[in-house]
């Protein structure tokens, strides 16, 4: 069973929070399912190519059907033609939907939280709220960890956190309650507030 430490402002560990065996025993496939699912959602799904019902002109036959030595043709719009149709082509009307159930999400954010805390990646503090609201005073934080990019997780997200955090490039913060197993595995660190890290790891 993994531990992970809680720091205080001075990034001295002040107490501890276990992490339940069972994470450990996770399979990583969950993850890869649940990433490629994820990836999938995203997909704007707007290429479309026109099929010759959708082309405009090609109604009369170009030429006579035998006598001329070339080869038949019945339209100027098919895909052999300049300026005709796409065999084949891409359609907005496809579905990237890829199924993943409720327990195996669960199963890749569990997967997910134990490789982050493995590797030591894993921040808790008791209070992430940044009353300022500044980017500086965020920036500064995140220099003061040493990280290159981070996921903030708070346990109720409130308008000055997410003001200070919105426009840091390498930090994106969230609620507990949006916390995934992809945006956990993506960003190289993860910062917890203890609550919301607390809500997660002992959800069913």
């Amino acid at each position: 069973m993994s531990k992970v430490s809680v720091l205080n402002e001075k990034l001295e560990k002040a107490s501890e929070i276990e992490i339940p065996a069972k994470f450990s025993e996770v399979n990583s496939h969950n993850l890869y399912l649940y990433v490629k699912s994820y990836l999938a959602s995203l997909r704007a799904n707007t290429a479309n190519a026109k099929t010759r019902a959708e082309v405009s002109g090609g109604g009369k036959k170009p030429w006579r059907q035998k006598g001329r030595g070339g080869a038949r043709a019945g339209s100027t719009r098919t895909n052999v033609w300049v300026g005709g149709a796409v065999a084949f082509g891409p359609t907005n009307e496809r579905n990237y939907e890829q199924k993943v159930n409720k327990k195996q999400k669960r199963l890749a954010l569990e997967f997910a939280i134990n490789e982050k805390a493995n590797e030591g990646k894993i921040f808790i503090f008791d209070d992430l709220e940044l009353k300022s609201g500044k980017t500086k005073d965020a920036a500064n934080f995140i220099k003061k960890l040493g990280v290159r990019d981070a996921l903030i997780v708070k346990n109720e997200l409130d308008a000055q956190t997410l003001l200070a955090y919105r426009n840091l490039k390498n930090c994106y913060v969230i609620d507990a309650s949006e916390a995934n197993a992809y945006l956990i595995a993506v960003y190289g660190s993860v910062v917890f507030e203890k609550a919301a890290f607390e809500s997660i790891v002992k959800e069913d």
